[in-house]
Formats: C-alpha cells, structure tokens, sequence
C-alpha cells in the first residue's frame, strides 16, 4: 500500500531501469536518432549536466546537446559501461542538482514517457496497468502540459481518459470556434494520452475521433519526438 502524498516519480524511474535492462544496449527507442544507450545518456545528463541539460529548452545550444548524449551514449556500449550508466540513472540527481528535491511535477511525465519509449521501440506493445494513484498523477500533470504541447495543432483537442471517470479536459481551442469540423477528441488510458501528447502517435493506443480532416490534420503540429 502507498502512502498517502508519497510521489509515483521513483516507481517510473525503476520502471525504466527495468526497461533498459531488459532490452540491453543497441536497442531501437521511439525517439529518433536515439537507441537505448542515448536514451539513457539523455536521462543521466538531464539531472547531472547542468549546460547539456539547457540544451533541451534552449535552442541555441541544442546541436551541443545532441552531440554530447550521442557521446555518451556511444561511450555505453559494452558490458561494464552499460552497467555503470544504468546505474547512474538509478541514483538520480546528485545531492547539488535542483531536480534532487524536484517532485512528481518536474519527473513524473518524462520517466513515463522515456520508458514508454524504450518498451515500444521495437513495435507495438502491450500497455502498463498503472495503479490508480499514479493515473491521477499524470494526469494532474498532463492537463497542464498538453496545453503546450498541442498549442501548434491546427484543430481544438479535448483529452478524454477513459480510466478516469468524467475527467475530459480541452487542451487546445478550436481555430473556428463553434465548428466542430474542427475539434477532435483523442481518447484512450492516461498513459497513452500522455504519449500520444508528447508526439508518440505511432505507438500510442487511442482513438482520436471527429471529422476525417481534423482527425488527419491534428499530427501537423506535433512536436518531435524526443
């Protein structure tokens, strides 16, 4: 039983480890250009890597950042690197680091997603069961970061979770207001809206319902995946 205020964060961080684990080094990941030893790197040096990390947001230093996780990643490949890098990321941020006392806000979606990420590289797969604490979580979290996510699409989004209960939210307007031509409602488990979100369509188990040209249109402004 889980306490009662206790974050779901560490629960994903095993998660992934398991994920990695399982797959080794060399493994394809639903992020482009990266295999599982660059997924990896990506996470150790999110928390460790202050400058690469600034790379994520800032694009001026984006084209440095790739090239140091693609670095490190490459370093990871053998038996002894690949353990020591796994490690690594199961110890999380280091005591300095600001993400050390970062909660589930900061590290809940990115560990799901990241893992979710390494599960399906090779195809489609069968989804988590999550526990009911943690889909209320991510989709705390998720209400909030879709509306940045989807702020590119070209028709409204309404996320509707279909594990929790009345819990629908519009996460994008529509740009012909009244036009429902011009909204889509993308349905399905909380994990899968959050990957589907953070521009994991192809893996992502939903249903994405309305007019054909909503429906295909709503992709065009997704971000990449990453």
């Amino acid at each position: 039983m889980r306490a009662s205020g206790m974050p779901w964060h560490p629960r994903e961080r095993a998660a992934l480890l398991d994920a990695l684990a399982a797959v080794g080094p060399g493994a394809p990941t639903c992020c482009e250009g990266w295999r599982s030893e660059h997924l990896a790197a990506h996470i150790l040096l999110r928390e460790r890597d202050p400058l690469t990390a600034a790379g994520i947001v800032v694009a001026p230093l984006a084209r440095r950042t790739e090239r140091v996780t693609q670095q490190t990643g490459d370093a990871a490949i053998t038996p002894q690197a690949w353990s020591r890098l796994l490690a690594e990321v199961g110890e999380g941020p280091p005591w300095w680091s600001p993400l050390r006392l970062a909660g589930d806000d900061v590290q809940l979606l990115e560990l799901f997603v990241h893992t979710e990420d390494v599960r399906r590289g090779r195809g489609p797969t069968t989804a988590r069961l999550l526990p009911p604490g943690e889909r209320a979580a991510l989709w705390r979290r998720l209400r909030l970061a879709a509306r940045g996510l989807y702020r590119e699409s070209p028709v409204g989004v309404v996320l509707s979770p279909d594990d929790l209960t009345g819990e629908d939210s519009r996460v994008r307007r529509s740009p012909v207001p009244g036009s429902p031509a011009h909204d889509v409602i993308v349905r399905g488990p909380v994990g899968e809206l959050a990957l589907h979100a953070f521009g994991r369509s192809a893996v992502a188990q939903v249903d994405v319902i309305g007019h054909p040209d909503a429906v295909a249109s709503i992709d065009s402004g997704r971000p990449r995946q990453g």
